[in-house]
């Protein structure tokens, strides 16, 4: 299977993780990467690997990177990868394991974040499709973040990615900032109806920095990774309470 696939992969300024991604990527033929003009070390990793095809394009939106890259793709089936990710060698051997001829259009995959390279118990990650038929799928904003839509069945592998930014602090709260900008907006422009029970609490604003609390160390099981689990935690409580900042603001500045 896996000589069927053509990972596709979205840069930029990712010097501190794209090394580990590309070395769980060497049994690729090609692997597509949409790079938004870094300007740190990312581009000389890339092209030290022959195997990468880079193609540059100003940042719009995630689902307009990745349908772009859709673009440059020839093979049957495309593995969607972020920089931040890592292929657990278990996944890789599964994705091989795999019949390509089947009524199966797509793949998902659950993910286990990592503080500092340490994977956790639990994690707020839902399960993301990852490995579809390109003729079969189409990107879609969704918030901050996008989805692939994909015609026909599904399952969820077994294995694991884990999801293990290295990035700085100082990056993780811009693009936290920008991020609860464009959430802010969504929650704003659609009704209570419209959004799900966790986009409900969010709204409110002052329940959902203590009820992710809560849900990271207690329900998840953070606690018990240590201070590991501690960051994590007070990684997503500070992320809530920026979106409830913007919230506010938001809504006063229309009075």
């Amino acid at each position: 299977m896996l000589k069927k696939i053509t990972p596709l992969i979205l840069t930029y300024n990712e010097a501190p993780n794209i090394e580990r991604i590309l070395q769980r990527l060497a049994w690729a033929k090609k692997i597509i990467v949409i790079d938004s003009y870094s300007t740190d070390e990312t581009l000389g990793i890339l092209y030290s690997y022959p195997q990468i095809e880079v193609f540059q394009k100003k940042f719009d939106s995630f689902a307009s990177q990745c349908n772009y890259g859709l673009g440059k793709i020839s093979s049957e089936w495309v593995l969607s990868l972020d920089s931040d990710y890592v292929l657990t060698y278990e996944l890789i051997d599964e994705i091989n394991a795999l019949q390509a001829e089947t009524d199966i259009n797509s793949y998902s995959v659950r993910f286990k974040y990592c503080v500092f390279g340490k994977p956790l118990r639990g994690t707020l990650l839902p399960p993301r499709k990852v490995l579809y038929k390109r003729e079969k799928a189409i990107y879609q904003d969704d918030g901050h973040a996008h989805r692939v839509v994909v015609e026909g069945n599904s399952i969820i592998l077994y294995s694991y990615i884990h999801h293990d930014d290295r990035k700085p602090l100082n990056r993780w709260l811009w693009a936290q900032d920008r991020y609860m900008v464009i959430e802010t907006q969504k929650l704003l422009k659609a009704s209570d109806s419209e959004l799900s029970l966790v986009d409900r609490i969010r709204k409110q604003k002052i329940l959902a920095p203590i009820i992710i609390l809560v849900y990271c160390l207690v329900i998840k099981g953070g606690i018990l990774d240590g201070w590991h689990g501690f960051y994590y935690a007070f990684q997503r409580v500070l992320a809530e309470i920026l979106l409830s900042i913007h919230l506010i603001e938001a809504e006063k500045l229309k009075t």
